[in-house]
């Protein structure tokens, strides 16, 4: 009898699996003294198509999603709404390219501190889900 259930028990367990982000190589670039803003990066992995959406950070005001890129000959910073991650692709989030922004610093950020967020990532199904992350910063 223990063993019919078996299935049954990893069928419903399944759902509560599904869909979530990997994390990896987390990091915050340290500021200086009364600087106002800071990027983080990272690397994200999606097991279903999802979006990432935004988030929040305990050490800033404001948390936002941004890209960079060359604009006729101009490097330009540009917020996005969200930044598509892909089932199975590992989307990197890193200087000069996408990114996230911590912007109303409440402090400096030092070397070797770990940095608390939320992302916030939404699935095909619509639902959002929130994401813990500790990022270290570095120089």
């Amino acid at each position: 009898m223990q063993h019919a259930l078996l299935p049954l028990l990893l069928a419903l367990a399944l759902p509560a699996l599904a869909d979530t982000v990997k994390v990896d190589n987390a990091w915050v670039r340290a500021t200086a003294p009364g600087q106002q803003i800071a990027g983080g990066f990272m690397n994200l992995t999606a097991d279903a198509d999802m979006v990432l959406v935004g988030g929040s950070s305990p050490v800033s005001k404001t948390f936002e999603l941004h890209f960079m890129r060359m604009e006729n000959g101009v490097m330009a910073m540009r917020q996005m709404k969200e930044i598509a991650l892909p089932r199975g692709k590992t989307v990197s989030l890193e200087p000069g390219g996408l990114h996230v922004m911590f912007i109303g610093l409440k402090g400096q950020i030092r070397p070797g501190q770990k940095v608390p967020m939320t992302l916030l990532v939404r699935g095909v199904d619509g639902r959002e889900r929130k994401l813990a992350v500790a990022a270290e910063a570095r120089r």
